[in-house]
Parts: C-alpha cells; structure tokens; sequence
C-alpha cells in the first residue's frame, strides 16, 4: 500500500526527522524506537509498511533539508551516522516539497494547495496521501457565523480571509480527497462545515496536539490518583521549551491554545480540575529540547497531606516524529477499511483527542488495539 504522507510545515525539526527518520529504518540503519505501530500488539497487514510512505509537503520556509539536517545534527536531535547515511537521499525528498502558493482568497489557496497534493499523489503513483499538520501553533480562533454551514463558509473565503491556516490546509485536504491529521492545538478540522465536508467526502481525521510530554506522564499518573481515590489539590507544572516550537509559543495567544490542550487529561480523568495550571516558558538556549517539572499536592486517608513531583526532560522531535509516522499508517489504513469521520481510536497519540474518549493512557491504549484488530478484519 505505497501511501504518501504530506507535511505541513515540512521543513520543520518534527517533519524533517520524521522523513530522515523513515529514510534511515528503511535502510536498516536504526531500530524503530518510538514507533509504536512497530509493536507486536499493533502489528497489522492492513497498516503500510514504514519502507512504503512516500512523503512530500508545504512550507514557508526556504531551507534546504541539507542544511536543516545539518542543524539538527548540531543540535543533538538527530544522530550523526544514520544522518550522514542517507544524505544522497536528500535531494529526492526535497525535490517533493512545495512553498505555501501565492492565491488571492482563501479558496483559491486551498484550490492550489488540494492541486499540489494532487499533483504529489499522481507522479508517484499512490494509493492515498495522508494530510498531517505540523507547522506551528496558532492562536485559537473566534467563532465565525460562516464556520457552520460549508456553502456559506466558501463563499465568505472567496471574499475574505476568515479560517485559520490550519483550516484551510483541512478544507485543502478533504478537496483533495485525503485524509487529515492535526498534531497541533491548532483549530484544522474542528469546525462544522469542515466536519460536513469531511462526511461528503468520506474521510477520516484525527487529532488534536500530539501527546510527547509531560501530558503523557499525566496520562499515566492522573488514573492512579483516581483510581486509589486519593483527592488531587493542586496539580502545576513549568514547562521549558527552546526551538521554533518554543519561539512561536511565545506569543500569549499561541501559548493559551498550547495550555489549554495541556489541562484537559486532568478534569476528564479525575472528574475535576484540580488547582493549578501549565506555564510555559520559552528558553532559546535548549533548543529542541524540553523539560517540565510538575509539582502534584494530594489528600489521603484521614485527609493526610501529601505531594509527589516529577521532571521530565526530552526531545520533542525525537518523541514527536515516529508518532507522526504512526498516525500516518494508521489513517491511511482507516481510510483503506472506508472509515471516516472523527478517529476516536487514536485518542492515544494527543493531548486533546477528538469526541468523549477515556483520558487515561492504558485505556486509550485498549481502544487503540482493538482498533487495529478491527482494520486486520476487514
């Protein structure tokens, strides 16, 4: 099943490492550590191959992958000899990728970008391409009365601009004929006419912000504090980030939508929102690394008062980039087995997952076996 994936944002440390990545586990030159898909309770014919992910992609930036391997190489992200092993492959992969096309409204940029991919999907000759988004955070967006109904919303994109990039990369997609994975906070396919359009096109999407993080250890530890029905007062956490991430997280808006997604595993998980928030802070020095410290406060028998805290310390495009290359064989097997809509069994890869889903890791772990198990039967 030779399956394309198009990036958004393609020339950035998620996507590129994602790409040198697949290029370097197709050559035998590392182990798939990270790729959960790689796993024996996930292993599926119906998923394809890592060796058969075509990709290609938009970006604003004009940097060469040369040059931005180069970087990260530097930067301790990727390691040195698998990097330097397929460099030859470089011009291959950046001959795939396209600038954001110039368009004088937002329908007609959505028309050229939904061509671009089009135009990927036929020279290569692929079965499907799965849309993912990993350019940077946006702010969260205001309701529009166009954002309801899809006639309505054309016709006000052919006369102003009123989505959010993300937006009009999903309404791009669905045009297109793709499925559409967002692994930001960003809005992408949330808004109803996109949900319309999505439905008339049969397509499955998923989303929201990938889960690399301190989110994920809250994932894990939230459902022991409930499930050992000890009371959680306060639960804070200092998140530092350097990196493009971090540079564009430090704009409040961009920083709010981040912080949002962050929160929501705690109320859904404990059944309230303990005191508390997620403060991020922009540190340019670390790069593309991240750390988190979380401070929890909790109440035992009696009412005893107790705490735990925890440090957390990674890279984020060595934890996001093989979970983009999963979400990427995972779509594209939904939309084989004519799946489409929200892909509530995903919920596992994101901070701020799609529908009423559990929150708890193990469970969301569950749900996602038996839905590969679902795919192998059809």
């Amino acid at each position: 099943m030779t399956t394309g994936v198009w990036l958004i944002g393609a020339r950035g440390s998620v996507a590129v490492t994602a790409m040198v990545g697949a290029t370097a586990l197709r050559a035998g030159l590392a182990e798939p550590l990270g790729c959960v898909t790689e796993l024996p309770e996930l292993a599926s014919p119906a998923l394809p191959g890592l060796g058969e992910l075509v990709f290609g992609g938009h970006d604003i930036s004009d940097i060469t992958l040369e040059k931005k391997v180069e970087n990260l190489v530097a930067a301790g992200v990727l390691p040195a000899r698998p990097a330097a092993a397929v460099a030859d492959q470089l011009d291959r992969l950046q001959s795939e990728l396209r600038p954001v096309p110039v368009a004088g409204n937002q329908l007609e940029l959505a028309r050229l970008v939904a061509q671009d991919i089009d135009d990927f999907r036929r020279r290569r000759g692929l079965e499907r391409v799965v849309v993912v988004n990993v350019s940077s955070t946006e702010p969260a967006v205001a309701f529009h009365p166009s954002f309801d109904r899809l006639d309505v919303l054309r016709r006000e994109m052919a006369a102003s601009p009123v989505l959010p990039p993300s937006s009009v990369y999903a309404y791009a997609a669905f045009s297109a004929g793709c499925a559409y994975v967002d692994f930001t906070p960003s809005t992408g396919a949330r808004l109803p006419a996109l949900v319309e359009l999505a439905a008339a096109a049969g397509l499955p999407y998923a989303g929201h912000d990938g889960k690399t993080g301190e989110t994920l250890v809250k994932s894990v530890l939230a459902p022991m504090f409930a499930m050992r029905h000890l009371r959680v007062r306060t639960w804070a956490g200092t998140n530092l980030l350097g990196g493009g991430d971090g540079a564009n997280l430090a704009d409040p808006a961009a920083r709010a939508a981040k912080s949002g997604s962050k929160q929501r595993v705690l109320a859904e998980t404990l059944g309230y929102q303990p005191q508390g928030s997620s403060h991020i802070e922009y540190v340019d020095d670390i790069g593309d690394f991240k750390t988190a410290w979380d401070l929890i406060t909790f109440s035992g028998f009696l009412g005893t008062q107790m705490r735990m805290e925890f440090s957390w310390h990674g890279c984020d495009s060595a934890l996001a980039a093989p979970l983009v290359l999963d979400l990427a064989r995972l779509t594209a097997a939904a939309h084989a087995a004519g799946r489409s809509g929200p892909l509530t069994e995903l919920a596992f890869f994101f901070k701020d997952p799609l529908g009423d889903v559990p929150h708890g890791l193990a469970e969301q772990w569950g749900r996602l076996a038996a839905f590969v198990r679902s795919l192998s039967d059809v």
